[in-house]
C-alpha cells in the first residue's frame, strides 16, 4: 500500500495541500534550491535562480487571510516562486493577521505574499502591516494580488504594501517583480 508522506498529512501546520500542489514544503524547497544553485555552479546551466553559491535563496511567506477559500491562485504563484528557486512556506486556507506574521517572524520570512479576493484587502494587509511594524519587522515585504479595486491600489500602496499583482498578471512578472524588489535577509 502505498503510503502519505508526512508533509501531506492534515496535521500539517502549514496548511491541507492535496496531492495535486504540495507547494510549501520548505525542505523540498530548500533542496530544490540546493541542486539548481550547485547546477549552475557547475554547468553554467539551471533556472538562473540564485547567481552564486553563496548567496541565500529569497524566503516567502504566502498566504490566504481572512474567510475566502479560494486558493488555486495563490497555490499557483507559491509553486511559481518555488520552481524560481525560492523559499516559500504556504500558510494554507483561513490565516489571520496574527498567524501570518507569526509564520513570517518564524521562518525568517524576507516576504508577505497575500492572497484577497474576498474584498477585504484593505483591512487585512493593513493588520498584517501593523503587526510587522509592532514587531520591528518592516523590513519584510508585504506584496499581494488578487480582486483589489483600481481605487484602492494607491491607499494600499501609502499603507506599506510594495506592489499589487491583480487578474492576467504572469507568474514570470510575479517572479521578476520579486527577484528586483526582495533581497535575502543575509544579504540585505
Amino acid at each position: 500500500m502505498f503510503s502519505r508522506p508526512p508533509f501531506l498529512g492534515p496535521e500539517n501546520r502549514l496548511g491541507r495541500l492535496g496531492w495535486e500542489a504540495p507547494v510549501a514544503l520548505r525542505t523540498t524547497v530548500g533542496e530544490r534550491a540546493a541542486g539548481e544553485r550547485e547546477r549552475s555552479a557547475v554547468t553554467g546551466e539551471g533556472s538562473g535562480a540564485m547567481d552564486s553559491m553563496s548567496m541565500p535563496p529569497i524566503r516567502v511567506v504566502v498566504a490566504k487571510p481572512g474567510l475566502d477559500g479560494h486558493d488555486r491562485g495563490v497555490k499557483l504563484v507559491a509553486r511559481a516562486l518555488r520552481d524560481a528557486g525560492m523559499e516559500v512556506v504556504y500558510t494554507g486556507l483561513h490565516q489571520t493577521p496574527e498567524q501570518i506574521v507569526s509564520t513570517a517572524l518564524a521562518e525568517d520570512a524576507d516576504a508577505i505574499g497575500l492572497s484577497v479576493l474576498s474584498g477585504a484587502h484593505m483591512t487585512l494587509f493593513a493588520r498584517v502591516l501593523e503587526l510587522l511594524a509592532d514587531a520591528h519587522a518592516q523590513d519584510i515585504v508585504v506584496f499581494g494580488g488578487g480582486i483589489i479595486p483600481e481605487e484602492d491600489r494607491a491607499p494600499l500602496a501609502d499603507l506599506g504594501v510594495a506592489q499589487v499583482f491583480t487578474p492576467g498578471a504572469t507568474m514570470a512578472e510575479i517572479v521578476a517583480w520579486t527577484r528586483a524588489h526582495v533581497r535575502p535577509s543575509a544579504v540585505a
